[in-house]
């Protein structure tokens, strides 16, 4: 930039900083500095000039130096003068001097830190092939209330649209034969729901979809202000574990957390819930779950806490990519918990149709994401209380 018009002109740096420790062999006058190997190689690929800024922040000190191309491993100390080599106003021409226009003919930087795997936050879901389809004259809200008001246990896995009820589970055999012409029930392939070629039918399968989730897993909690599954408690003020295998060993994990008063430790906090925001979403011919990891909040495990968004925002800004990963794998584990149920002899049997849930997609990337990134651009959004689910790679 010069004098406030941008030149739109392009310069690599590579910033390295210090708290208070000298330079090798500094005066007055200059010092020398040492190249690390592994820097000049990730450099090497790169077609942009390259600057490297050394900082002091006890004197709050900023010298620069062009990285000679070809530097060989022989050549890797650099000799810093103070006064001609400090990074202020005056550098500008010399900075100026070596950049390049940026409408060249294309410039590569190398990816940070050599990449890294990660775990996407989708699940690939795999759906009952049957999908049931009945008329019914009740609306939504109608037929809730009929099942409410029966003594059998209700049952809420169902969508109603249009006068027509969906449902992953034969009406003519559980209590929403109550809310259905029973004469006329026709079981079709999921499939034509699931893709078929108007969005707002699709859209409903979605919907079916979460309700069949919120049925199956019957100790998850709904919290529909938030649009999320929450960890339900077992017995008030009282903190719960879910064990499972994680990626390497097994692993334990309090799903259910009870926080003390710091003045008063007899006295409940707070009591926050691990939860998930779900979306279901379409990609080409397959249907997965993003688990967008969350948290709740109570007053004793089941009083919804009055004020969560600053709990929330707090706990949020210490969450890091581990962890987020953690919680992925965490969920994961406990959708699939029934999976091997059939080899437990002391599991209980159903003989309903469920969703099952793939393990989440693996993926390398190029750039390495830095773990002090994590958290910052989303605690404005958290202490709203958010129910955006977004797609990450953990």
């Amino acid at each position: 930039m010069d004098k406030g018009v941008p030149l739109a002109k392009m310069i690599a740096v590579q910033v390295k900083a210090r708290h208070s420790s000298p330079y090798a062999s500094e005066t007055d006058n200059g010092f020398s500095y040492l190249l690390r190997s592994d820097d000049l190689e990730y450099w090497r690929p790169s077609n942009l000039p390259v600057i490297i800024v050394l900082y002091r922040a006890s004197d709050e000190s900023f010298y620069w130096k062009e990285i000679p191309r070809g530097v060989g491993d022989g050549e890797r100390r650099l000799q810093f003068d103070k006064k001609l080599d400090r990074l202020d106003a005056e550098a500008v021409d010399r900075l100026a001097a070596i950049t390049v226009p940026k409408a060249g003919f294309g410039y590569y930087i190398p990816p940070l830190g050599g990449g890294e795997d990660a775990l996407v936050n989708m699940l690939p879901i795999t759906f009952p092939h049957e999908l049931y389809v009945a008329p019914t004259t009740h609306s939504p809200k109608d037929a809730t209330r009929i099942l409410l008001e029966l003594d059998e246990p209700a049952r809420f896995d169902w969508v109603i649209k249009s006068d027509t009820l969906w449902t992953f589970q034969d009406p003519r055999k559980t209590v929403c034969h109550e809310i259905v012409e029973l004469d006329q029930v026709e079981a079709i392939d999921t499939r034509h729901l699931a893709f078929h070629d108007d969005v707002d039918e699709r859209n409903v399968f979605a919907h079916l979809l979460r309700r069949a989730l919120g049925h199956q897993f019957k100790d998850l909690g709904w919290d529909k202000e938030r649009s999320q599954f929450y960890f339900r408690a077992l017995a008030p003020n009282t903190s719960r574990t879910f064990s499972y295998k994680s990626s390497k060993q097994k692993a334990s994990s309090e799903v259910v957390n009870v926080a003390l008063h710091k003045a008063d430790p007899t006295r409940v906090a707070f009591v926050r819930h691990h939860a998930f925001i779900p979306r279901f979403e379409n990609l080409l011919d397959e249907w997965f779950l993003v688990v967008n990891p969350n948290y709740y909040f109570t007053t004793n495990g089941f009083q919804p806490h009055s004020y969560p968004a600053e709990l929330l925002a707090g706990k949020k800004r210490l969450d890091n990519s581990a962890s987020l990963r953690g919680q992925l794998i965490l969920w994961h584990r406990f959708l699939t918990r029934q999976d091997g149920a059939a080899d437990d002899l002391f599991a209980e049997p159903t003989s309903e149709a469920q969703l099952k849930f793939g393990e989440p997609p693996e993926v390398h990337l190029a750039t390495k994401v830095p773990e002090d990134a994590w958290g910052s651009n989303k605690a404005k959004g958290d202490a709203e209380g958010s129910a955006q689910s977004e797609i990450e790679f953990l």
